[in-house]
Formats: C-alpha cells, structure tokens, sequence
C-alpha cells in the first residue's frame, strides 16, 4: 500500500512575555515569486495559540517562497501591553522556502521586544 506525499504548512504562536499561547491573533499568507506578492488567505489564532486548519495542504500546497506576517502589535496591545509609538514590533514577517511536498512548521515567538522562528515539527 502506497502513501501518497503530501505538502502542508502550519503555524503558531507563543506569547514569551505570558508563558501563554497568543490567542486571536492575526496572520497572513503571502505566496512570494519575484517582486509579486500574492495574498493567500488571512486567518486568526484559537485559543490555543495555533489555526483551526493547516494554512496550506493538499491542492494548495505547492513548492516557492512564502511570507507570513504576524501582527503581533494589534495582539500585544489588546493583552495590555504599553507600546511606544511607534511599537519596536508591530509587523512580523517571516519569509521562507518550501522546497518539497513535506509538513513545514513555522511557529512564532513573541514578547513586546523580541521574536524567534525555526522550522518545527
């Protein structure tokens, strides 16, 4: 019996400053091939900080580079965080490559003044 390889991507989001997971905030999906930036799909954390569904799979999934943008200042505000203005974060995006029909895990690490990503599993 034979298993077909599929391709998906999924994401989430930690919140370092609480030790909890950043629920409700947004993300977008971006599909990147030269100076073309072409909107996929915008989604939103569940409470536990991560998206209902995977963001890309199946059909959808195909190999290129790709940008997530967090907005981890909307979400860091509405926790009660005091943010200069302009926010040091506001805008997280994260680009990367996807080279193969594999299960890619970007997540996101997040406090008012720092973040960290790394390819998950």
């Amino acid at each position: 019996m034979s298993i077909e390889k599929t391709g998906r991507l999924t994401t989430h989001v930690l919140d370092t400053a609480s030790g909890k997971p950043a629920a409700g905030l947004s993300i977008s999906l971006y599909r990147l091939s030269g100076e073309t930036r072409t909107h996929l799909k915008t989604v939103t954390t569940n409470d536990d900080g991560r998206c209902d569904a995977p963001l890309l799979q199946g059909a959808e999934f195909a190999a290129g580079e790709y940008e997530l943008v967090f907005s981890a200042g909307d979400y860091l505000r509405r926790q009660g965080a005091a943010l200069p203005q302009p926010a040091f974060l506001d805008i997280v995006p994260i680009r990367f490559g996807m080279a193969e029909a594999a299960h890619y895990h970007v997540p996101l690490l997040i406090s008012p003044y720092g973040y960290s990503t790394y390819r998950g599993s």
